[in-house]
């Protein structure tokens, strides 16, 4: 393996299923030795634990919480959380459509009262609408978001019109536990928050058939409400981006924009490739060997047949990951 960082994957010993009941896993084998996204010299053994030792000492550790899949006991439902250790920091990332992290939380013995700052990514609902639990039993964190965040994210194609956003009244609900920010923000040391710098996102919106709807008026979403979580490690860093709806290639730009020379060890989350055709998902894993990105770690909107695409074209440094399992750098 290259570099030092402690990289592990603790299953439980329970096998990952896909709603259909078939494994989910990754696919064994080495890695092209090609430019960027470095293989890994393991084998990848799901329902057991899997391990790569480097010199590096621990500083993250993430579990998620709540996915599309659940697994031994854990429920599943279309969303994303996540939950990380960071250092002596917890950080709760997104919270799920409800309540149902919180019940997966105390079946993996994780305090949600002790979490230190909840980050929202973006303001679609099946990471939002879990907060009022969170703020429920949590009595003190702040709920970090963008500033143009709002209740306002449709899907609309033709006369369809469905509402994807927050919770309405969610926000002015739980206005004192909010804080939104502008542009990048350093959460803590270490921990940052950084929204979109690409232009012209608006294209992607429409194309998606993503719109929001202020005053009466419907414009294609330009993703100004979505942040990715970037945490500094001592070897390089940890990019969370729960949807990539921005586009998962433009965000790994954008940090390498806003940290120069630092490697980027991993992109965890989800890349919402569910609805791309296989040709999309091939074309986009160039362009993710081309970043140099090593890892991805994904789930949640990317669906299980990109993940199976994914994983053809980059090998093993490609990863996916569901309710409770857990990601340490």
């Amino acid at each position: 393996m290259r570099g030092g960082t402690a990289f592990r994957l603790l299953l439980n010993m329970i096998p990952c299923f896909s709603p259909k009941g078939r494994i989910f896993s990754a696919e064994s084998g080495g890695f092209p030795k090609k430019k960027g996204l470095r293989g890994l010299n393991q084998r990848r053994i799901c329902g057991k634990m899997m391990e790569i030792k480097g010199t590096g000492a621990l500083k993250m550790r993430a579990t998620v919480i709540s996915d599309n899949i659940g697994r031994g006991g854990l429920g599943g439902e279309w969303g994303l959380c996540v939950y990380i250790e960071y250092g002596e920091r917890r950080i709760l990332l997104d919270a799920g459509a409800s309540g149902l992290f919180a019940e997966n939380a105390e079946k993996l013995g994780l305090p949600l009262e002790a979490v230190d700052a909840a980050v929202l990514s973006h303001a679609h609902y099946d990471h939002a609408d879990g907060m009022a639990r969170f703020f429920a039993l949590n009595q003190t964190a702040k709920l970090y978001v963008q500033e143009d965040t709002g209740e306002d994210c449709w899907h609309r194609r033709g006369f369809i019109r469905k509402y994807i956003g927050i919770r309405r009244g969610l926000l002015e609900e739980y206005r004192e536990r909010i804080v939104p920010v502008a542009g990048p923000y350093r959460l803590f040391e270490g921990v940052s928050l950084l929204p979109h710098s690409t232009p012209g996102l608006a294209e992607i919106g429409r194309r998606e058939a993503m719109y929001r709807r202020r005053n009466g008026r419907w414009t294609p979403d330009d993703f100004s409400h979505e942040q990715s979580l970037v945490l500094e490690l001592p070897e390089g860093l940890a990019v969370f981006s729960s949807c990539s709806h921005g586009g998962a290639v433009n965000i790994l730009r954008e940090v390498s924009e806003a940290f120069q020379g630092r490697r980027v060890l991993a992109l965890i989350g989800g890349l919402h490739l569910f609805n791309k055709k296989d040709e999309e998902v091939r074309a986009l894993a160039a362009l993710l060997r081309e970043t140099g990105v090593e890892r991805v770690w994904t789930g949640h909107c990317t669906g299980e047949r990109a993940c199976g695409l994914l994983r053809q074209a980059l090998g093993d440094a490609v990863r996916t990951f569901c309710a409770g399992c857990v990601i340490e750098l």
